[in-house]
Order: structure tokens, then C-alpha cells, then sequence
């Protein structure tokens, strides 16, 4: 209910009714409302249950861990570890990725190397045809 706090000195007011909405019960329905919904949208994605068949479909393809790219601080290349001459790096990554041209490489260069250096072994893995290409780094340590 809404009250008129008006003083009894004002001969304006003649004991019309108020014009204003009372947004109190509005509110407690929309609060009870929106309990409802969320008690009861868990329940919905439950489902009825199921006895569901077996199937024999294969597996997924689990991601293969990318190959490691590192250049150490004279300028040496390895793939996976192995010291590999640049000449041979695109055949290299080719072999270690055994046709799959969506393989992830990782790109660990030193940080005292040139930039062009880094950039020259990333150009060549652009060319062996390798698209998904990540370069490491160390995170900061927070002050």
C-alpha cells in the first residue's frame, strides 16, 4: 500500500488515489521467480535416463605434444634435442611431423641471439609448410 505523507494544511488534497506503482511486490515476484529458474534448470539438462549402446567408433586422436625448435646462444639449432644443421632443419621437422601439416611447433630461441637469426629459422619452418608456430619464453616474476 502506498502512503500520502502530505501535511493536513493543504486543501489540495481531497483524498483522490495515489498514481504511483508500488514496485514491492513486482520485486518479491521476480526474486521468487528467478529462484525458481535457477533450482530448476540443473534438473532440465539431467534428461530422463538412458541405457545407452555400446559403439564402435574409433577413438579420438589425441594432440601429439609439438615439436621443440632451439637455438642455443651460439646459434646451433636442435630439433627434439638433436643438433640438426639448418640446411637439413626443413627435412627434419618434415620427418618429425610424419605428414601432418597441423602440427604445433614451439620456437626456443636464446635471448643473447640476434632477432634476425630466430627469424631466419622461423622462415624456414614457414617453408617446410607449418603454420602453427609459437615462440617460448620465460614469464616474469612479479615484483
Amino acid at each position: 500500500m502506498a502512503f500520502s505523507l502530505k501535511s493536513g494544511d493543504d486543501d489540495d488534497d481531497l483524498g483522490g488515489a495515489i498514481s504511483e506503482i508500488n514496485v514491492t511486490p513486482l520485486v518479491d515476484v521476480m526474486l521468487v521467480l528467478l529462484i525458481v529458474f535457477m533450482v530448476a534448470a540443473p534438473m532440465m539438462t539431467i534428461g530422463v535416463p538412458v541405457n545407452l549402446p555400446t559403439a564402435s567408433a574409433q577413438p579420438l586422436i589425441e594432440q601429439k605434444p609439438p615439436i621443440v625448435v632451439s637455438l642455443d646462444g651460439a646459434g646451433k639449432v636442435y630439433v627434439d634435442k638433436a643438433e640438426v644443421v639448418p640446411a637439413e632443419l626443413i627435412a627434419r621437422i618434415r620427418a618429425e611431423a610424419a605428414g601432418e601439416p597441423d602440427r604445433r611447433i614451439h620456437v626456443r630461441g636464446d635471448k643473447t641471439l640476434p632477432y634476425g637469426r630466430v627469424m631466419e629459422v622461423m622462415g624456414l619452418i614457414n617453408e617446410a609448410g607449418f603454420t602453427k608456430v609459437a615462440l617460448v619464453s620465460e614469464t616474469r616474476a612479479k615484483p
